[in-house]
């Protein structure tokens, strides 16, 4: 059976880490990438399933990355990752999934699951309900 491939993009090693602990059970993690140009030559060279990006990096952000790949023709799930609320402008950016990065424990295979069946994911933090809808 072949798994989702997934690569992962954080400018911190340790969030990249957790992920791929997190993943790595139902997931094919493809590789990482830690700022957005190194994420753009990724996703080029290893055509993941699913893209899980950080918003906040130095030089150029996740938001741009994904308006850059949408904008290049890329098909692949976004899912968001995030310590800001900035979920409305990532979803509008081509992100199909966020997740709060306080949530990645227990949102992130959630909402690479709800993602790639089509339905949009938002888990904004620990006082605020999860929801998934269907992507329009």
């Amino acid at each position: 059976m072949n798994r989702p491939r997934v690569l992962l993009v954080d400018d911190i090693p340790e969030i990249v880490q957790y992920c791929i602990a997190i993943l790595e059970t139902d997931y094919e993690v493809v590789g990482s990438a830690s700022n957005g140009l190194a994420a753009i030559r990724a996703v080029a060279a290893m055509a993941p399933d699913v893209i899980v990006l950080d918003i906040s990096m130095p030089g150029l952000n996740g938001i741009e990355v994904a308006r850059r790949l949408r904008r290049e023709g890329c098909q692949a799930t976004i899912v968001f990752l995030s310590a800001d609320a900035l979920s409305e402008v990532a979803m509008s950016a081509g992100g199909s999934a966020y997740v709060s990065k306080n949530l990645i424990d227990s949102d992130l295979k959630t909402a690479i699951a709800e993602a790639l069946a089509g339905r949009r994911h938002v888990a904004l933090g620990r006082n605020e309900a999860s929801r998934s809808e269907e992507q329009k």
